[in-house]
């Protein structure tokens, strides 16, 4: 699951604060949402999902996020919860350097030997977009821990 913020709007001492959502699957199926996250709540305001989901999963969708949504905006539900107000990360930071370029060609290959998309394999693990993902796997090549994209002739 990746979360990252979209706006706020402080009113007062409230803020509003919204967050686009995307869960992907091994499968290739995958939810993009936008959730508001005020005053300890999770409200849902758009969802498109591949395929579609059934009603059951959208009636429990919010909870599957309302932890992650949190975590993102530093906040626990109602309560202040005990990150700090300035976390703004659904997951751990990813190494960089050497063992970050380690990791990433580690995930790559593994998803390469599942048959998934190693590219979406990489953005699950790093939280990163696709663009982003797609330079540091460049990164990667170019450090020589994975092959060639290209044979040279």
């Amino acid at each position: 699951m990746s979360v990252w913020p979209a706006w706020e709007v402080r009113e007062g001492e409230g803020v509003t604060a919204w967050f686009h959502v995307r869960l992907a699957f091994t499968d290739g199926a995958r939810v993009d949402a936008l959730a508001v996250v005020a005053e300890g709540q999770v409200s849902v305001e758009d969802v498109r999902a591949q395929p579609a989901l059934s009603l059951d999963d959208l009636a429990v969708f919010a909870d599957w996020i309302e932890g992650p949504l949190f975590e993102a905006c530093g906040a626990g539900p109602a309560e202040g919860g005990d990150e700090p107000a300035g976390s703004r990360r659904a997951r751990p930071a990813w190494p960089r350097g050497v063992e970050g370029r380690l990791l990433l060609a580690q995930e790559y290959r593994a998803a390469q030997e599942d048959g998934v998309d190693p590219v979406l394999a990489v953005m699950c693990a790093t939280g990163h977009s696709r663009r982003k993902s797609l330079r540091l796997i460049a990164q990667a090549r170019d450090a020589g821990y994975l092959t060639p994209r290209h044979a040279r002739r």
